[in-house]
């Protein structure tokens, strides 16, 4: 598998789906909004550029499953198989609230294997990419995460979780210790940006709990691929299907140690 060419041809699929929903963005009414709970929206939107994907990305690799956030294959997942992980538009309250932060993520692992990554944000035009063993790149620019190996010279991006809130004390707790020990912490609302945003330094680290695999797959490629380390609370790489995952640069360490001890 020419995981160079593949991810180009990723690319192609991806930019197609990131046109369409910045056409709509354009034109798109909130009422057209549809409700898995209060806060997790899902809109026509992400319904058409998933389909979108899924029919460009078969083209490409029809031996491939998929694993995606509004399920419009049909298909139960085995995540045992080489799968397209998809999400078609990471950040849908962002986008219905007309808050530009939103980006179009597809991944490939065979496994908990990420193979190739491709992140695009229509309101900004950055396009974010990267293969296994083929670097991490931004726009045609090599991408490597901050040098910084302290909590003490560090921006991070979390998440706030929308369900299962039984730990959210212990979420808390770890906020308000790591906002005393950094420069800050953003939440932007788009788990693959804030990954993104790691693979090129912006961000020291990001940490989250509670994600889909479609949250994280193109995104933990791609700071991998940019020379950092991406584990899940406990420090093992039972991150993609697991549901929690710590990236960062050298800075990982001291972000790990802060987690285990109030997680």
């Amino acid at each position: 598998m020419n995981l160079e060419l593949l991810t180009q041809q990723t690319i192609d699929v991806v930019k197609r789906a990131s046109a369409f929903i910045q056409q709509e963005a354009a034109i798109f009414k909130q009422e057209k909004v549809e409700y898995k709970d209060v806060n997790n929206l899902v809109s026509y939107v992400d319904m058409e550029a998933e389909k979108m994907l899924v029919e460009g990305l078969k083209a490409i690799l029809p031996e491939a499953s998929f694993i995606t956030e509004e399920g419009t294959t049909g298909q139960a997942p085995d995540l045992d198989a080489l799968n397209w992980i998809i999400d078609p538009l990471d950040g849908t309250a962002n986008f219905v609230h007309g808050l530009p932060i939103y980006c179009v993520s597809v991944g490939l692992a065979r496994g908990k294997e990420p193979l190739l990554g491709v992140i695009h944000e229509p309101s900004r035009d950055e396009l974010f990419y990267g293969w296994q063993d083929g670097g991490a790149w931004c726009n045609g620019e090599r991408l490597r995460v901050s040098p910084a190996s302290h909590l003490g010279e560090s921006l991070l991006a979390t998440g706030f979780p929308y369900y299962l809130f039984d730990k959210h004390d212990r979420y808390m707790k770890i906020l308000e210790t790591l906002m005393r020990q950094t420069h800050g912490l953003r939440r932007l609302g788009a788990a693959a940006v804030d990954l993104a945003y790691v693979a090129a330094g912006r961000f020291e680290g990001f940490y989250e709990y509670n994600l889909q695999s479609w949250d994280m797959a193109a995104g933990v490629l791609l700071v991998k691929e940019a020379g950092g380390i991406v584990t899940d609370y406990s420090g093992s790489d039972n991150f993609l299907f697991g549901g929690d995952v710590i990236a960062a640069g050298p800075v990982h360490a001291e972000l790990l140690e802060v987690i285990e001890e109030l997680f």
